[in-house]
């Protein structure tokens, strides 16, 4: 049985207030996995480049913003086009088991990895068990 690939609907966010410039902003889709000491997020945002991403924490929200860069008429004529263009916006509440400190980020080839490292209390740790 044969299956095509499918590709996945953008979920448009619904932003709060004004936006200061046109376009649509876009939720970025993210897989978060989880080890003993961190968390890591890891977001697509293609067409956001290095100079175009800001992502700040502020009363415990971690707000990621990723700005695209238009492309323009030039070079071959669009026939048919599936990929919408738009900025990408998505915010995550941190608890107290992440430590806020030591989170950073890369972004590489459109995919943007955010390491959350966890607070010592938040680490699993065996209890030592002594003779008395």
């Amino acid at each position: 049985m044969s299956q095509e690939l499918q590709a996945k609907e953008k979920k448009t966010v619904e932003v709060p207030g004004e936006l200061t410039k046109p376009g649509r902003v876009f939720v970025p889709a993210v897989d978060i996995y989880e080890s003993e000491d961190k968390l890591v997020l890891m977001a697509d945002m293609p067409g956001v480049e290095k100079d175009g991403l800001s992502i700040d924490l502020k009363n415990d929200t971690l707000t990621v913003r990723g700005e695209c860069k238009k492309r323009t008429g030039e070079g071959p004529k669009v026939l048919y086009r599936e990929y919408e263009e738009g900025d990408y916006l998505r915010q995550f509440s941190l608890s107290e088991m992440i430590d806020q400190e030591k989170i950073s980020a890369v972004l590489k080839d459109g995919v943007l990895t955010l390491t959350l490292p966890k607070a010592a209390p938040a680490k699993p740790r065996k209890i030592e068990i002594q003779a008395g």
